[in-house]
């Protein structure tokens, strides 16, 4: 039987929420793709590539806690964004 935190893991890096990026809307989807793509290109989207890092970090601050409660690892999360 696999510990919890992998499966936390797994369903963090597919965590839907609204998001709202200078206004523009994005709807209910999966947050981590959609941080990758604002680190990839903050230009497409009107931000800068220290808002865009900002924004993944607040994202690892929440995900993290989450997943440190499951027994999982933050440093995980934070693998997925070198990747």
């Amino acid at each position: 039987m696999l510990e919890p935190g992998p499966y936390a893991l797994d369903y963090l890096l597919k965590w839907p929420a609204e998001l709202s990026v200078k206004g523009h809307v994005y709807p209910e989807q999966p947050l981590y793709p959609l941080i990758r793509e604002l680190l990839a290109d903050p230009a497409a989207h009107g931000l800068t590539l220290p808002e865009a890092q900002a924004a993944r970090d607040r994202f690892l601050e929440l995900a993290g806690q989450a997943l440190e409660a499951e027994g999982g690892d933050r440093r995980w999360l934070e693998r997925e964004f070198t990747r």
